[in-house]
């Protein structure tokens, strides 16, 4: 999972100082729509919602923003009808795709996302064509900040983490979904600093690609996550540190 993770921090980084502002608070506006719609518009009982408001605020998203995503998430003022929808498909080299979206069309973000995948040379599959290959997970990243990434480790699995990975100057650490909190809780109790926290679609084997390749399917996944419509996008492309610093999206 190592290089898509990487890939994943890359955009979460970029995302904050991204010119398509506006964009990126639609994504995060309509994922606390959901959140509050499902759940109730109390962070502090509603875990989704708790982590829909974190990666908000991580954005520099501004408090009345959020503000009103909840309380259009509890129906105050708003018809919008979001539906959440998954899409599957397979991208250059055969890395498997899935596409998270929210929409208020889904004609429309059907169509836009079937033709990154045709300009890409790949397609969009049915549904559970790829989808077997991943599994849910919570995934927590913490910086090392001075600490020794080895005592994060431990500290992880002993609170109940399946996986780590020391990646440089940080630790991702994987939990099954339920255990994303306590986790969570527990790293920040010890005075480690939980940089990003959230539920991910993690790849079971990651596929190997050669350099033009591994361009390919980064400018894929980038024109997807461009989509208004799409929240998350995940592969099993396994892009090395190399390739990774090579490429411009």
């Amino acid at each position: 999972m190592s290089g898509h993770s990487k890939w994943s921090t890359i955009k979460r980084q970029k995302g904050a100082v991204d010119a398509k502002r506006g964009a990126l608070f639609t994504k995060l506006s309509r994922e606390i729509i959901i959140a509050a719609k499902q759940g109730g518009g109390d962070p502090t009982m509603n875990f989704k919602l708790r982590l829909a408001v974190q990666r908000a605020k991580s954005n520099n998203m501004p408090s009345d923003n959020i503000e009103r995503a909840i309380a259009k998430g509890t129906g105050a003022g708003s018809d919008e009808q979001l539906d959440e929808i998954t899409y599957e498909g397979y991208g250059p080299g055969g890395t498997a795709i899935l596409v998270s979206a929210l929409t208020d069309n889904r004609n429309r973000t059907v169509a836009e996302i079937r033709h990154r995948f045709s300009r890409a040379g790949g397609n969009l599959g049915e549904t559970g064509s790829v989808g077997w290959q991943f599994e849910a997970k919570g995934v927590i990243t913490v910086p090392v900040n001075g600490h020794d990434a080895d005592e994060i480790a431990l500290q992880a699995i002993d609170a109940g983490a399946d996986d780590v990975e020391v990646q440089g100057d940080a630790v991702e650490v994987r939990t099954e979904p339920a255990n994303l909190e306590p986790v969570r809780k527990a790293l920040e109790a010890n005075g480690l600093e939980v940089e990003n926290a959230d539920f991910a679609m993690v790849p079971k084997v990651m596929i190997e690609l050669d350099e033009k390749t591994a361009h390919q399917a980064l400018r894929l996944l980038d024109a997807l996550e461009d989509l208004e419509d799409v929240q998350r996008v995940y592969s099993n492309g396994d892009f090395t540190d190399e390739v990774l610093e090579g490429y411009e999206g």
